[in-house]
């Protein structure tokens, strides 16, 4: 009786501390005002079961963002869940498709309908912005601001974030990311955190 009480106590204390472990950036919800990026749009699709020619299609293919605009406008009535992306939306994965597409061979899976397609799939700009942006100031910072592309990768270029470690087609798809997604007005970031921070 002991024993069972014993285990039941160490059970209820790891339950308790895997609640309590912090949420990777990407999941915490105090982050939902953010824009999702290709990654997750991308896993919307492929979880939403479309047909097998058309998944080959979205993985294999090389286009450039505005091709693939074309091709996700084009393909809305088989993929039926773009027909729920708005244009910034639609703009954001055929942006993130022309950056990390066609997939490795190697990282095709086997069989598309089991896979885990949010591990699967490479990082995005709201993955890259999550990750690297708060490591010197508060978030806010960084998407409140309406740039240019080539603004964006001057900042990137700056002494002060060009030892961030990100590749160049990172630092590419981070800035495309960000011209589409970020300036977003600062009453729709949580109170917490509009405060503090670098400004460029």
């Amino acid at each position: 009786m002991r024993i069972d009480r014993l285990l039941v106590l160490a059970g209820t204390s790891l339950v308790a501390a895997l609640l309590a472990w912090p949420l990777p950036a990407q999941f915490d919800p105090i982050f939902d005002f953010i824009p999702l990026g290709g990654r997750s749009h991308l896993a919307q699709v492929l979880e939403s079961k479309p047909p097998a020619a058309e998944v080959q299609a979205l993985l294999t293919a090389k286009r450039t963002r505005e091709e693939w605009a074309e091709y996700l406008k084009g393909r809305a009535k088989t993929i039926s869940v773009l027909q729920k992306f708005d244009d910034r939306e639609l703009s954001t994965l055929a942006d993130y498709l022309s950056f990390n597409m066609p997939l490795p061979a190697a990282k095709l899976p086997a069989d598309p309908a089991k896979a885990d397609w949010k591990k699967l799939l490479p990082r995005d700009g709201r993955d890259l912005v999550l990750e690297y942006c708060q490591s010197c100031h508060i978030i806010t910072v960084t998407v409140t601001q309406e740039r240019t592309k080539a603004h964006w990768l001057g900042t990137m270029n700056k002494p002060s974030h060009v030892e961030i470690k990100l590749t160049p087609q990172e630092r590419e798809a981070l800035a495309s990311y960000l011209v589409l997604n970020a300036g977003i007005p600062i009453d729709l970031i949580p109170k917490e955190l509009r405060a503090g921070g670098a400004s460029y």
